[in-house]
């Protein structure tokens, strides 16, 4: 597959594609003879993991860290103790989820105050005369 199938398929563009790629996170499979990036399934699952972990927070150290983990290849970094630093990260997640949801609360709270501002905008005349 070429980077343009899979950042429709992924919903990256291809300038992250290529970033992840520049900074080693992904590596296309192989190359067409005219230069073209080539990907297969194995690319683009590790894509979609990375897309999981960029709304925590993760650096991209934790994240090449977390490939090596999840999804190791060839160069990726050996861990002394992979189990103990993966329920690191697990903790990682929860205290970013738990964030991630308190700034939901906060939206949903001046979402609501928006519509209640417009519902009582329209439900009383101003007063024009002053």
């Amino acid at each position: 597959m070429q980077i343009g199938e899979v950042a429709e398929r992924t919903g990256l563009s291809l300038r992250t594609i290529r970033y992840y790629e520049e900074v080693g996170l992904v590596v296309p499979s192989a190359r067409s003879q005219g230069g073209f990036r080539l990907y297969q399934e194995p690319e683009i699952e590790r894509l979609l993991l990375i897309m999981r972990m960029k709304p925590l927070g993760f650096q991209l150290e934790e994240m090449r860290e977390l490939l090596a983990i999840l999804d190791p290849v060839p160069g990726d970094p050996e861990l002394p103790d992979p189990r103990t630093r993966l329920a690191e990260f697990v903790e990682a997640a929860e205290r970013s989820r738990e964030e991630l949801r308190a700034k939901l609360r906060i939206a949903d709270e001046f979402a609501d105050t928006l519509r209640t501002r417009l519902a009582d905008s329209y439900a009383t005349p101003r007063d024009t005369t002053s």
